[in-house]
């Protein structure tokens, strides 16, 4: 078996500096690392308990199945606080059938993110 160590999703996208305006500045992601220089410059930002790194340019958008989870401690404050930066919301949100609280946005190449809140009484917080 193969010990991983660290992770991080790669996005190559149409535009890195509408991308990097995208995350570092409309959904505020804080920065890990920069390197290189130049517009396809990369930069990795801090992603929860891994990474997203932006960094060179695809000629085409990411495919539709590449999608974000980004778990929030409420979701509800997000949405204010991200509607309030300008980001447009897909969905405000919502309480599913399975009990997360889930809203969706997506990065300026249409990659969906769906941002999530797991509230206190759900199974993913306790086993019974």
């Amino acid at each position: 078996m193969v010990q991983v160590l660290s992770s991080r999703t790669l996005l190559r996208p149409t535009d890195p500096e509408r991308s990097r305006a995208f995350y570092g500045g409309a959904l505020g992601l804080a920065v890990y690392r920069e390197f290189g220089t130049g517009p396809e410059r990369g930069t990795v930002y801090f992603l929860g308990g891994g990474f997203l790194e932006v960094s060179g340019r695809s000629g085409t958008p990411p495919s539709p199945g590449l999608q974000l989870w980004l778990q929030v401690e409420d979701a509800a404050a997000a949405y204010e606080e991200l509607s309030a930066r300008g980001v447009e919301v897909l969905r405000p949100p919502v309480k599913e059938p399975w009990g997360l609280v889930e809203m969706w946005l997506a990065d300026p190449d249409g990659v969906r993110i769906a941002v999530v809140e797991v509230p206190a009484d759900h199974p993913l917080r306790y086993r019974p």
